[in-house]
């Protein structure tokens, strides 16, 4: 059974998977976008009552791991934004990402969020498939982001419970 626990980003379990994250990018980004540019997460945007980094395991195995926290204000008012989402290869195809998103909306839920909002690259196919099933639609950007090519927002209902994995 998938279980979700924070982490601070500079435990040893949140380097690892940030750190498995970002080589897996810079080694797979789109060439004719030039070089994929490392940017560190600053750990206090995801402490409590800011947001949370959540790393996802099955029975101990380490299988991914996602951040949410809040933005500046939008539109719709306060929002939420998704960081970092990793799975490992192994558990790739299995609904882990899936239930990682789940639960980073509730979370961004839980810290008042009317909005939740990512960026990503198009060179990420399945990604932008998962967002869109989930309900996110594409928008303009929202951050200078240099690694993105395509930003989602999705707006919240403070009444209804995230989508069902």
């Amino acid at each position: 059974m998938l279980s979700f626990e924070s982490h601070d980003l500079t435990d040893a379990v949140a380097v690892t998977l940030i750190g498995e994250y970002l080589d897996e990018r810079e080694s797979t980004f789109p060439p004719a976008q030039g070089e994929y540019q490392r940017i560190a997460a600053d750990p206090v945007h995801f402490s409590p009552g800011r947001g949370a980094f959540l790393v996802v395991s099955d029975d101990g195995e380490l299988l991914g791991c996602g951040g949410v926290r809040l933005i500046d204000d939008g539109p719709r008012g306060a929002r939420a934004e998704v960081k970092h989402v990793f799975t490992r290869p192994a558990a790739r195809g299995r609904g882990v990402a899936r239930a990682l998103m789940v639960e980073l909306e509730e979370r961004a839920r839980g810290l008042g969020a009317a909005e939740i909002v990512l960026d990503t690259n198009d060179s990420l196919t399945a990604a932008g498939q998962l967002y869109r099933t989930l309900g996110f639609d594409r928008v303009e950007p929202y951050n200078d982001n240099p690694n993105a090519t395509a930003w989602y927002a999705k707006p919240l209902d403070a009444d209804a419970a995230a989508p069902a994995v």
